[in-house]
């Protein structure tokens, strides 16, 4: 059994409007609105991955009132890592400290705190406290030419982490579920100092079909239904995309959390703000289910289902 602990994020100041975006690409400001939700994102100008890393892992463990020295595992995801190697875990694990705590990098686009959530809770029997961060400067992709109207918009820069540990805290995780399909690789992929490709009809579509598959999936497992949720912790992509997955699940919209207004699509660091975000504005309840969920490159996704304890 595992449980979460704390939520902890961090963004970077600079705000970037859809006037500065637009006027980049081309394109007026109403429109990005329509498109995907986002009116404002946050650009790290001189910070790295491992800085926003490093600054949302800190929020997350000051929030747990615990010490770094207390982690016994670091897993982090990101797909924007300025370097091949070594990855930005064992970076950020130097900075809190840490020498020889086992670290972990997940280069995965959007799922990757996910899939981070679901391996920390098989591990964290025999680690303990496990920290999952999701870092990401987006900003270093969007920006190089040529820019693509559909895709410069979207992004923005961030980070944010989750503690897990094996014996106590304030949400139960009941069952996860991950799963990955290589099929559409070709779709969304960014190769090594090139532009971001992305084919939007074809990841909206599979998006919009796999994330309720994979919420109904994990609920029928627990016996449980989606109009039980307490709220829906879904990776921020598009708004738009929130508001067809809550249609296909037969719930409101508003029981999805939704930031993306905000900070536009943050990729594998995006879930876990919005969670930290939440967190600290309501959080879990006692007996009331939570449930995540992300789509990314690959294509990869799954869900998680955690319940609060009293």
């Amino acid at each position: 059994m595992a449980f979460i602990k704390q939520f902890g994020a961090y963004l970077p100041s600079r705000i970037v409007s859809n006037e500065e975006m637009g006027a980049k690409v081309g394109c007026d400001a109403d429109w990005i609105v329509n498109v995907s939700g986002i009116e404002q994102r946050r650009f790290a100008d001189e910070e790295t991955v491992v800085d926003l890393a490093t600054r949302a892992a800190e929020d997350c463990l000051g929030r747990a009132n615990i010490k770094a020295t207390d982690l016994g595992m670091i897993l982090l995801a990101t797909s924007s890592a300025e370097r091949r190697f070594p990855g930005p875990a064992v970076m950020v694990a130097n900075r809190l400290g840490l020498h020889s705590v086992p670290c972990l990098d997940i280069p995965m686009a959007s799922a990757g705190s996910l899939f981070g959530m679901v391996l920390a809770s098989k591990l964290a029997s025999t680690y303990g406290n496990i920290l999952v961060i999701g870092a990401e400067k987006m900003s270093s992709v969007i920006l190089r030419e040529p820019m693509e109207r559909g895709v410069a918009i979207l992004f923005g820069d961030g980070a944010g982490a989750c503690l897990i540990t094996h014996d106590k805290g304030p949400a139960r995780i009941i069952d996860s579920m991950i799963e990955s399909d290589g099929a559409f690789a070709e779709d969304l992929c960014l190769e090594f100092d090139q532009p971001l490709k992305m084919n939007g009809r074809t990841v909206i579509l599979q998006a919009s079909r796999k994330i309720p598959r994979a919420i109904e999936r994990i609920l029928s497992q627990n016996g449980r239904k989606a109009k039980e949720i307490d709220i829906f912790l879904m990776h921020q992509a598009n708004q738009n995309l929130i508001v067809r997955v809550a249609k296909a699940l037969g719930v409101a919209e508003e029981k999805f959390y939704s930031n993306i207004r905000q900070y536009g699509n943050t990729s594998s660091a995006s879930m876990l703000i919005a969670a930290s975000e939440w967190w600290q504005s309501v959080g879990f309840r006692p007996g009331l289910p939570v449930c995540f969920a992300t789509f990314g490159a690959g294509f990869h996704w799954g869900a998680l289902l955690a319940e609060g304890v009293a």
